[in-house]
């Protein structure tokens, strides 16, 4: 590579002029300098130069390698000549003193303004590549000249649109840029005067809501974003002219939710409690360039807190390690290329550099002003007077970030294209290596091997003894705006087939657009979090749908930190978690409120936990409860963790799921036996004892044949029996027995419903009791079976098919138990007993309708026609056959079946089918909460698993054909075949 030389303002650029790139292709550029040569007048100062050897040979490497420039040279081979013959600085100042001279004409407009911009920006294109490749001007010089233009540019289209608001009236007549209440301020690279030859500018644009420069009628907000609109495209539209810069306005706070300019009180806000550590590195550079600069000023004093910690916590400073270790999640992954390698996000490229220095800054420039500067290699040398860094480190990253710079700026400069990456192996590469001064491929590729070399190794070293990441076999950045192209490539490598989006959601919680993760600490951990929790969903098998599943669950949640501490803690935890956001929405929403639950969920004494064990275990836990108040919550507690480890053995395929129901009725049998016995102390506390009094609770419907699911409510009915002679009770507040035992109830009730500081338990319906909601909540066993006998109807019957004994007096138990078998047991008219069912369903129908082939329940063939059935057989049949008074549907037609009451076939196919579907409809409910007419999404392997089916067509045309077969066995044994069309 050339070496730098020194210049001044004395010497004309064509006689500074110290090297030249290589030739390539000799015949092409001696083709295109005879041609230009042949079109230029007699007159021509350029027909001069080309006969100088320098400038000859300067001007036929840019023939050969340059398009864009030589296409500069052709249009306008006289102001190639001009600059050649002016001194390159003096050059620069009057291209950039005719451009102000120019915008400051009031008369010009926006059309003229764009086309003066667009031929400045022409100008000090070739002059800069000129000055650059002929050795004239060092890379600072080259950096210097193009942020000296662009800030030039960015404040002569501000100045023109200012002008128009005021001509509009959108603006005060006096108003200028100074005082027009916006300011722009320049980021990265324009920032810190190092702007790359075919840079982007990074601008964040700011305004004062409260303008004094703002006409009466104008809103603030509205005009400051069509001010910054008009702004981009006023530089970045191509024209014939071309274009003078590409503007990138995403360096705002979180630019995916605010406009393209943000008031300045909404983005201090925003910094001060939502800024990133990645954020903080950008300000380091940021500096106002255009509009009033004073208030840029002051706006980044303000903001020097949240730039600068005094004390930088180890909590931010592993977010720093976990930053950079996204960027390259496994060391050592693969060599460091040539062809084909991008200089600045690649191993060993720009991107490292500046990284190694910002992030030190951060750390420690809180406590030292003199490393906040913004220019890289300045903040090298302060980083090593500070005594954080050696001088060989200093040495070797100055000298690579020099050479990989100037390779960029050969790059940009073939075709004016914002581009890192070197051509591909071969001639393309062979001619770039010529165009930057080195005599073939293999020169160049052995300096940039150095460079890059040396690079990663100090770059590796700057956080070796931070831990690793082990998850992503590639590189993962969710920092800044842009998505990074590699971690694209590694996301669709784990499995997403939206990186994209993925990019876009992860980078979302970054800025702060989930409550839950709007605290510092929880965007530290979820940085470390973040790529072993994808490798997590990837495992899962559908990682897209567990990330969009993760992205709602934070969006319920208040504060995500304790989440993100366990599963960042806990491999196990994360997969089982991956594997729960895939398959059980409403599992994951338990996670949500309660992440503890994961814990539970990986304790090996719980998951194997047996039934007698599990039961002693809860009493003794909810009999410790110092008051009601901590049994209410103990009770929440206990059932959300064992819901969800019964909800997690399900998934896994470790529970029978023909067993849920029996799980899910268990617990809540123990929890209904605890809340009576706790309600029934309270009661004695308050109010006595009633002698000879004695009560049980009574479950009904799915809890009453042990078929509860993840979602059903309780069907209770709270029995009594009172001696007559001992009507109150004897506590110092006495209350008869109608009062004492509703009281009771409405405790039990409250105890089993009330939402308390743990959430819900359960929901509670009593409408099965005698004359249903109009009837007392507790009823006396003589009331009760005088009901049963005299006043119920047929429904009612149906449902007592369903009856048993929770919790209570044992005495009064097997005497209410004795008493339903004979109501159940009486004598009944096979044709009432069948007109009575018949119209019923179809009642149902026509007042519920399924709501699809997933409605387990109500679709014709469905659960609520295989139920009527088996209590059809039950009432119709117990007088004769008493061991029929079975709780459970399966059971009772089993039964039937081995006692010839129905064709033992028929019994099989109606069981088979009633299993079929409580299966299906357990984990329905189980995952999504539920019935509907699709999956929502969730895992159709987990049914398909329970059905014992390949995939899901064929356990769709399985539920279908069962159904049919239910159906059809349905109308043939309640109905003649005269009355077969009255069936529903």
């Amino acid at each position: 590579m050339r070496p730098e030389v020194a210049s001044g303002h004395d010497g004309r650029l064509c006689d500074l002029l110290r090297t030249a790139p290589v030739v390539s292709d000799g015949a092409v550029a001696d083709d295109r300098l005879t041609v230009l040569g042949q079109s230029l007048p007699e007159s021509s100062s350029l027909k001069g130069l080309l006969d100088q050897s320098r400038a000859a040979a300067l001007l036929r490497a840019v023939a050969d390698h340059s398009p864009f420039l030589w296409r500069l040279i052709d249009a306008n081979p006289e102001r190639c000549a001009r600059l050649l013959q002016t001194a390159p600085e003096t050059a620069l100042d009057g291209c950039l003193s005719t451009l102000h001279e120019q915008l400051s004409v009031t008369a010009i407009d926006v059309a003229g303004a764009m086309r003066a911009l667009r031929l400045a920006r022409q100008e000090v294109a070739l002059l800069v590549a000129l000055a650059d490749l002929g050795g004239v001007w060092s890379l600072d010089q080259v950096t210097q000249a193009l942020t000296r233009f662009a800030d030039q540019a960015v404040a002569g289209a501000l100045m023109i649109l200012i002008r128009e608001a005021c001509r509009s009236g959108k603006l005060r007549p006096d108003a200028s840029p100074d005082t027009c209440g916006l300011v722009v301020l320049a980021l990265g690279k324009g920032g810190a005067f190092e702007l790359n030859y075919s840079s982007d500018i990074d601008l964040v644009v700011l305004f004062d809501p409260r303008a004094t420069a703002l006409a009466d009628s104008t809103i603030a907000g509205p005009f400051y974003v069509r001010l910054t609109q008009s702004l981009a495209r006023l530089l970045q539209e191509r024209t014939q002219d071309g274009f003078v810069l590409r503007v990138d306005l995403r360096l705002r706070p979180d630019p995916a939710s605010t406009a393209v300019a943000v008031s300045l009180p909404s983005a201090f806000s925003y910094y001060e409690t939502l800024g990133q550590n990645w954020e903080r590195a950008a300000f380091i550079k940021a500096r106002p360039v255009a509009g009033d600069k004073a208030l840029g000023a002051r706006f980044l004093a303000d903001l020097a807190p949240f730039m600068w910690r005094k004390y930088f916590d180890f909590g931010a400073i592993a977010d720093i390690h976990a930053m950079k270790r996204q960027i390259h999640a496994v060391r050592g992954q693969g060599t460091i290329a040539i062809a084909d390698h991008n200089i600045k996000l690649g191993r060993g490229g720009i991107r490292e550099i500046e990284f190694f220095v910002q992030t030190q800054q951060l750390i420690f420039g809180g406590r030292r002003p003199a490393l906040r500067g913004s220019q890289t290699c300045a903040m090298l040398r302060a980083l090593a007077a500070d005594g954080w860094i050696d001088q060989v480190a200093v040495e070797d990253l100055s000298a690579a970030y020099r050479f990989l710079r100037t390779v960029e700026h050969r790059l940009q400069m073939v075709d004016d294209q914002q581009t890192q990456r070197l051509p591909a192996a071969g001639k393309p590469l062979a001619h770039f290596a010529r165009f930057s001064g080195f005599d073939d491929a293999l020169a160049f590729s052995e300096a940039l091997l150095e460079h890059l070399r040396k690079v990663e190794h100090h770059y590796a070293r700057l956080f070796e003894h931070a831990p690793a990441l082990d998850a992503a076999a590639g590189s993962l950045v969710f920092t800044g705006t842009e998505h990074d192209p590699e971690t694209l490539e590694t996301l669709s490598t784990m499995g997403f087939d939206r990186p994209g989006d993925a990019v876009e959601l992860i980078r979302g919680w970054h800025f702060g657009r989930r409550a839950a993760v709007q605290s510092a600490r929880a965007r530290e951990v979820l940085t470390e979090l973040v790529p072993v929790l994808l490798a997590a969903f990837a495992a899962a098998g559908d990682p897209d749908a567990a990330l969009a599943a993760f992205d709602t669950m934070l969006g319920r949640m208040s504060s995500a930190v304790e989440l993100l501490s366990l599963l960042r803690s806990n491999e196990t935890l994360r997969l089982l978690f991956a594997d729960i956001l895939g398959a059980a929405p409403r599992l994951a929403a338990t996670v949500a409120q309660r992440p503890h639950v994961l814990d539970a969920a990986i304790d090996p004494a719980l998951l194997t936990e047996g039934t007698e064990a599990k039961e002693a275990r809860i009493d003794a836990m909810l009999a410790a409860a110092s008051s009601t108040e901590e049994c209410l919550d103990r009770m929440r507690d206990l059932a959300q963790e064992e819901w969800f480890l019964i909800g997690i053995r399900a998934l896994s395929g470790a529970q029978d799921p023909t067993a849920l129901g029996e799980a899910y009725t268990f617990l809540a049998d123990i929890l209904i036996r605890a809340a009576l016995a706790r309600c029934l102390a309270d009661m004695r506390r308050d109010h006595g004892v009633l002698q000879d009094g004695a009560c049980v609770v009574l479950g009904m419907g799915r809890l009453g044949s042990r078929e509860l699911t993840a979602t059903s409510d309780l069907d209770l009915i709270l029995v009594y029996r009172a001696n007559p002679g001992h009507p109150t009770s004897d506590g110092p507040r006495p209350l008869d027995a109608v009062r004492y035992y509703t009281r009771l109830t409405q405790r039990l009730i409250a105890s089993l419903t009330a939402p308390t500081r743990r959430g819900r338990l359960y929901d509670v319906d009593l409408r099965l009791r005698p004359s249903g909601g109009q009837g007392p909540l507790a009823t006396k066993l003589s009331a009760f079976l005088t009901y049963q006998i005299t006043e119920a109807q047929t429904w009612e019957h149906m449902a007592l098919t369903r009856n048993r004994v929770i919790g209570g007096d044992a005495t009064l138990a097997a005497e209410l138990n004795a008493a339903i078998m004979d109501v159940l047991c009486l004598p009944r008219s096979p044709l009432t007993l069948r007109d009575d069912i018949v119209a019923m369903r179809s009642l149902v129908a026509e007042q519920k309708s399924p709501s699809g082939l997933w409605d387990m329940k109500l679709a014709p063939g469905g659960l609520l026609d295989i139920e009527f059935l088996a209590q059809f057989i039950l009432l119709r049949s117990a007088n004769l056959h008493p061991s029929l008074c079975q709780r459970n549907p399966a059971t009772i037609l089993r039964l039937a079946g081995k006692l010839g009451v129905i064709d033992a076939e028929t019994a099989l196919i109606l069981v088979e089918a009633y299993e079929l579907q409580t299966t299906l409809t357990q984990f329905i409910r189980l995952t999504t909460g539920e019935l509907g007419s699709g999956l929502h999404g969730v895992k159709s392997e987990l049914f398909c698993r329970a059905a014992n089916q390949p995939d899901l067509p064929h356990l769709e045309s399985l539920l279908q054909d069962t159904r049919n077969g239910v159906r059809r066995l349905f109308r043939t044994l309640l109905t003649d075949e005269a009355d077969m069309a009255a069936v529903p």
